[in-house]
């Protein structure tokens, strides 16, 4: 059992950064994948970026070169670095870890990019 809790969320203008952050409670060595996912208003769920216990990571393309996921496993806490932010990554940011079949959320965190 892990719980997911994000922060980091906040409103910025376009071309600026923030740094969420999703704290793992349990151990982060337990999950095979951590990823981040965003809802928009009015649209479904998505994958934004994915980071495997080997390494790999995987982004969606409308953020590859401007979005960096990462994890500090001393902290137990899972990072994604957002640069160059533009209106359209306006959403609420959740925090996924899977173990096995099993999928665990956060509350998620509120983005807003907007002049």
């Amino acid at each position: 059992q892990v719980q997911l809790v994000e922060s980091g969320g906040g409103s910025v203008q376009p071309g600026g950064s923030l740094r969420l952050s999703c704290a793992v409670s349990g151990s982060i060595f337990s999950i095979n994948v951590v990823a981040w996912y965003r809802q928009a208003p009015g649209k479904q769920r998505a994958a934004v970026a994915s980071l495997t216990s080997g390494g790999s990571t995987t982004y969606v393309d409308s953020v590859k070169g401007r979005f960096t996921i990462s994890r500090d496993n001393a902290k137990n806490t899972v990072y994604l670095q957002m640069d160059s932010l533009k209106p359209e990554d306006t959403a609420l940011y959740y925090c996924n870890g899977r173990i096995g079949t099993k999928n665990y959320w956060g509350q998620g965190t509120q983005v807003t990019v907007s002049s």
